[in-house]
């Protein structure tokens, strides 16, 4: 009662209470040690025993939920905007005009994801770590840009020459999943936030933790799939359009993965999805450079396990499997966390 004075005082229901111990790391073993059953039970009791100089305690109000808004929605569609204005670009000139419009499409694609990461219900709560996964993010769109085609050509003995663009080229580049992935922004920015105006209904009308818990974690599950529906539509609708095959494994696993890492850094939770973007990345990046430190004299069974996973799965196989680990992980800790009550807290209530 005396370490959690101030958030007894200012709480207007008990749940407000839970939310806080929650959030500074008190468990249903803690509120044991004070004879409770769990961590609710021992924050009905500190708001009844809270002294509050004999004012009736306010009524609960229901929780402003945030509403859609057309400056995010807008937003969330210009990555996809850009990334076709590029790729329409890249088919329409040749030479050192291609290298130009390929240069200005990146740099005008990374301002725009930064915007969509930065605005919106993709965007951080705090300004603290910011962009604490954009690199990361931003090296494994390159691969799935590049490496694919780079790893099958270096396990054949290439590359003889840089990619250009073409179908002939000697360093095949897949051009399917970087738009369908640029507009998969739009439904994860519609998925990030049903799931954050459904999670704060259900904390406004739940009564412990654990009825809250069961209720949100179906919901997260439910955004999950719908992302991933839409993110599969998109990529078979890019690759018609391309005329390519779409790479439907490397790029769905590659979007789950973001989007967990996203929604997860959202809600304040930015140590797994910085570990997790890392270590796939670094997998990735190790798996292609092994191929290459094979052909130094002796080091023929570094390359050993990538060919094995190729000739199993194709070069592709390295993705699905790395971005696969990596969005299971991450899925697993989102509904260990994301389903908390201190998770959807707004920056200005007390915690």
């Amino acid at each position: 009662m005396h370490r959690h004075r101030d958030l007894c005082e200012r709480a207007v229901d008990p749940l407000e209470i839970a939310a806080g111990l929650e959030a500074h790391g008190v468990t249903d073993r803690t509120a044991a040690r004070f004879r409770h059953r769990d961590v609710f039970s021992l924050a009905e009791e500190m708001y009844a025993r809270v002294s509050r100089d004999g004012e009736s305690p306010p009524r609960p109000t229901p929780q402003e939920v945030p509403r859609a808004r057309a400056d995010w929605i807008l937003l969330s569609l210009l990555p996809g905007a850009l990334c076709s204005a590029t790729v329409v670009g890249l088919h329409l000139t040749r030479g050192r005009a291609r290298l130009t419009v390929a240069a200005l499409g990146v740099l005008v694609l990374a301002l725009g994801m930064r915007a969509v990461l930065t605005r919106g219900p993709l965007g951080t709560r705090t300004r603290a770590h910011p962009n604490a996964t954009s690199t990361w993010t931003y090296w494994l769109l390159a691969c799935a840009l590049l490496g694919d085609g780079l790893l099958g050509t270096a396990l054949a003995g290439g590359p003889d020459g840089l990619p250009d663009g073409t179908g002939n080229a000697p360093w095949p580049l897949a051009l399917a999943p970087l738009p369908a992935l640029a507009w998969a922004c739009a439904p994860a920015a519609w998925s990030a936030h049903l799931f954050a105006v459904r999670a704060r209904r259900k904390l406004a009308a739940s009564r412990g933790l654990e009825d809250f818990a069961a209720s949100v974690r179906p919901l997260l599950l439910g955004t999950f799939a719908l992302f991933l529906g839409a993110l599969t539509a998109l990529l078979a609708i890019s690759g018609t359009a391309l005329d390519e095959p779409s790479p439907y494994a490397q790029t769905i696993t590659l979007g789950a993965l973001l989007l967990l890492a996203r929604l997860l850094t959202v809600h304040g939770f930015t140590h797994a999805p910085k570990v997790v973007l890392t270590a796939t990345a670094a997998s990735q990046a190790v798996a292609l450079a092994s191929v290459f430190a094979a052909r130094l004299p002796g080091c023929d069974l570094l390359a050993t396990p990538v060919h094995t996973l190729s000739d199993t799965w194709g070069p592709g196989g390295i993705q699905t499997l790395t971005c696969g680990l990596g969005a299971l992980t991450l899925l697993l800790h989102a509904t260990r966390t994301l389903t908390r009550a201190s998770a959807h807290t707004r920056p200005g209530e007390p915690t």
